[in-house]
């Protein structure tokens, strides 16, 4: 496993492993289900689950109040909107 550069941001995740499903989610125009099947692990399962929660409020995301390490000092706003920005300028590129 590649921990994560900002250990208080996603967990366990890379960051970029990330950002790599949301390009081909959102850039590439991937479905979900495409997707989770050519996932090959359940850690890419997790991470295109991460991908598709983008598309939910950030309001609602804090309120799920996950149950992890980093409970009360999560970051995972700041990472949903580096990405949301990584996304928007590829597309604007592209």
């Amino acid at each position: 496993m590649i921990p994560s550069r900002n250990p208080k941001c996603m967990g366990k995740y890379n960051f970029e492993d990330i950002a790599r499903f949301a390009k081909k989610r959102f850039v590439e125009g991937y479905e979900t289900l495409e997707l989770l099947s050519q996932a090959k692990s359940q850690r890419e399962r997790e991470e295109i689950a991460l991908v598709c929660l983008l598309d939910v409020d950030d309001a609602q995301i804090v309120a799920l109040e996950l149950d992890c390490r980093y409970a009360g000092k999560c970051k995972i706003t700041d990472c949903r909107e580096r990405l949301r920005k990584m996304i928007a300028a590829d597309l604007a590129n592209g």
